[in-house]
């Protein structure tokens, strides 16, 4: 599986399909595996937050997640094959939890939406098993006790919705704790998922311009959304800079 890397963090050259073969192959081989679906606020953020960096270049799997990331891979000379978008991931590895038997936990997001998306994901996936939702909290103090409920469940998947970095640094700092093959941070799809922030039309998400529709939606998302141009700057500096 070969990689680059963008302003020093490194991101997988795979497609949708070769990243559910991978988790495939991490639920049967065992033992812990993270994966990180990296946006162009990842790399921003990974920037200034050198503990962040660190975790994003040990997981297991680091999808491409933005037409920014696959912008900045082409710019660089190493274009990457397709976007892989976590939303989709979520729904993929959901549909083959099911038909592998794996039970899936769900962590974070606001009181009872990780249940409302559980139960939006069965109705996708019928048999699919959810081992239990938690809303929780990515504060250290809170760790042994998630880690305990999570392994009680006997889950195989963890989904951690807490919005990054904190549910990278969450899944790294559990890794040991933790009795599941693949633990992944989904930012805000438990609410997507729910139908309660609704995705931007296909056309938008195949042109590009996914970003735009959710800062129309939510303006207060603005300065979140600074990233995508601070990253596309930084890409080029680096660029000039060499």
């Amino acid at each position: 599986m070969s990689s680059i890397t963008i302003l020093d963090v490194h991101i997988d050259d795979v497609t949708y399909d070769d990243a559910l073969a991978r988790v495939e192959t991490y639920l049967r081989e065992g033992g812990f595996h993270q994966v990180a679906t990296v946006n162009p606020e990842f790399v921003v953020i990974a920037q200034k937050n050198a503990r962040f960096r660190r975790v994003l270049n040990a997981t297991a799997l680091n999808v491409p997640d933005g037409v920014g990331v696959l912008w900045a891979a082409r710019r660089l000379g190493h274009p990457l094959q397709e976007r892989v978008a976590g939303q989709e991931m979520v729904d993929g590895i959901a549909a083959l939890a099911a038909r592998r038997g794996e039970r899936i936990f769900m962590l974070g997001a606001r009181q009872g939406v990780a249940e409302m998306a559980a139960a939006e994901l069965i109705r996708r996936h019928p048999g699919l098993a959810i081992a239990g939702c938690y809303a929780g909290s990515p504060a250290a103090e809170e760790d042994q006790r998630i880690g305990e409920r999570i392994n009680e469940s006997n889950a195989q998947i963890v989904f951690v919705a807490y919005g990054p970095p904190k549910q990278e640094l969450w899944i790294a700092r559990n890794a040991a704790r933790l009795r599941v093959a693949l633990a992944m941070g989904v930012g805000g799809t438990f609410d997507t998922i729910a139908g309660l922030a609704p995705r931007a039309p296909e056309w938008m998400r195949r042109a590009g311009f996914e970003w735009t529709y959710r800062l129309l939606r939510e303006p207060r998302r603005f300065r979140r959304q600074l990233a995508i141009p601070y990253f596309m700057w930084l890409v080029v500096k680096s660029q000039i800079v060499r």
